[in-house]
């Protein structure tokens, strides 16, 4: 039995290759590489570029490998972008997913893993957010993954295919070995800029709002780490792999740490004082996220490992330093705050 891993040479996915790749399951990569990398992949895992949108591409990958179970990466996930380019949003996100369904009906594929998120939640009425709460998503971003939930359940329904719809909270950090990380330029994830600045590459931070009904007045994230993340995959495929009924999930801890406990996590891990930039809120900015994980830690063999703001910090800062030491350059002194 192989996996088809859509995106999986991007952030999560490649961690989830690892994974399943180390756990014995035969893999194979679709991946575009516009935000991916093929060095990330273990070298014995097949990769082919591709949009996962190419239904030709998939259903000759399906039958040549033998594919009985998909799990879906590719998309965007960029919530500003997304209320600039909602058109764009919703053909990566919810047309793509269309048609690797699509050819996942067509090649009798019975088993489907989507990545999801949060964001489809809103700002919820209370804390910690279980998977029966209202779906109110406050940006094109959410919407577009929530249309994409209810067309799984509804193809699901009609065509005998299982799936597992996990509910991604704030992912960060990097692999414990530092193989693998965040390598994207440009990236939006609060860590991943944390760390950027605290090694010199960026001149501040910037902490959209700081006027909100929380104890320091910035946002509330429940932080995930990636490879905590890419085992809860894993764990996923062998629910399904074992007959598990289909089930949509929250990935989180439990636990909220606000904007301004996450930057003196890294500058705890950095060492490092470094500047920050207050902005006013953004638009499709949720207030506070947690994770009730109820659920997840009763459905799935899965206890995270890394579970800790300060260990999620020092993951990503050690990654970072190491992407600067290929570059063939040292972290410079962060500005001052």
């Amino acid at each position: 039995m192989t996996v088809l891993v859509t995106g999986g040479a991007g952030y999560i996915g490649s961690h989830t290759v690892r994974a399943l790749a180390d756990a014995g399951e035969s893999v194979v990569v679709i991946d575009n590489l516009s935000t991916g990398f093929s060095h990330f992949l273990p070298e014995n895992v097949p990769l082919f570029i591709g949009d996962a949108a190419d239904e030709n591409l998939v259903e000759g990958v399906i039958a040549q490998h033998n594919v009985e179970s998909i799990i879906h990466f590719a998309g965007s996930v960029v919530v500003p972008d997304s209320l600039r380019d909602p058109l764009g949003y919703y053909r990566n996100n919810t047309m793509t997913t269309r048609n690797l369904l699509n050819a996942a009906v067509k090649c009798n594929v019975s088993r489907f893993i989507f990545s999801s998120t949060a964001a489809v939640y809103g700002n919820p009425d209370y804390m910690p957010v279980p998977e029966e709460a209202p779906t109110r998503p406050l940006s094109p971003y959410g919407s577009s993954k929530l249309m994409t939930e209810i067309m799984l359940h509804d193809v699901a329904s009609a065509h005998g295919m299982n799936y597992v719809v996990l509910r991604y909270f704030n992912v960060a950090g990097a692999d414990p070995q530092a193989r693998i990380g965040l390598a994207t330029v440009g990236a939006t994830h609060l860590l991943k800029i944390a760390v950027e600045v605290a090694t010199g590459q960026r001149a501040k931070i910037d902490v959209f709002g700081t006027d909100y009904p929380t104890a320091d007045g910035s946002c509330i994230r429940d932080f995930i780490h990636v490879t905590d993340l890419a085992q809860a995959h894993r764990a996923a495929l062998a629910y399904l792999n074992q007959g598990g009924p289909s089930v949509t999930l929250n990935c989180g801890y439990g636990r909220g740490y606000s904007v301004l406990e996450t930057i003196e996590a890294v500058r705890r891990a950095s060492g490092r004082n470094f500047a920050v930039q207050y902005a006013d809120r953004r638009p499709g900015d949720i207030m506070t996220m947690i994770a009730d994980t109820t659920r997840i830690r009763a459905t799935l063999d899965w206890t995270p490992q890394y579970d800790t703001l300060d260990t999620i910090a020092r993951h990503a800062l050690a990654w970072e330093e190491k992407l600067l030491g290929e570059r063939g350059t040292e972290p410079r002194q962060a500005l001052s705050a």
